[in-house]
């Protein structure tokens, strides 16, 4: 058996997800960028890394987006925690996708808050699934009273 370093395990686990894995630093700006989210958001590591996370955050979105995200740098406490987060993003074409996330705070070594990591999943499919189920539901409620 091969002896594997963890920190070449850990790039490689983090590199060749199909979920997106990114990490922005205190700023906002996207410094890690996998596969995963360049298949997700359509952008090249190349392209995204260095932007603002404005990049997959829809405009009318994006004001309580900073508002929440300064919080966080300032304190070093996010109310999310453990929970699984969802909310919209944009992709490199436009249109809208259906996100599901996990959210970590990053520390330096000297506790030190540099920024946030996230695994992000894609779940617009299974979005547009239960709103059809909700839509018939209603119109079958309706009916019966």
């Amino acid at each position: 058996m091969n002896t594997v370093s963890f920190p070449w395990l850990a790039e490689q686990i983090v590199r060749e997800n199909s979920d997106a894995i990114m990490f922005a630093d205190h700023e906002g700006a996207i410094r890690l960028w996998n596969k995963g989210a360049e298949a997700m958001f359509g952008f090249s590591a190349a392209e995204a890394e260095g932007q603002s996370l404005d990049l997959i955050i829809p405009e009318n979105l994006r004001s309580r987006h900073w508002d929440g995200y300064h919080k966080v740098m300032a304190s070093g406490v996010t109310r999310y925690g453990t929970e699984l987060l969802s909310a919209p993003g944009i992709r490199k074409d436009g249109s809208r996708l259906s996100l599901e996330f996990s959210m970590v705070i990053v520390r330096g070594d000297d506790g030190a808050v540099l920024g946030t990591g996230a695994i992000i999943r894609d779940i617009t499919a299974r979005f547009q699934k239960e709103k059809t189920l909700k839509e018939r539901l209603k119109v079958l409620e309706e009916k019966q009273a």
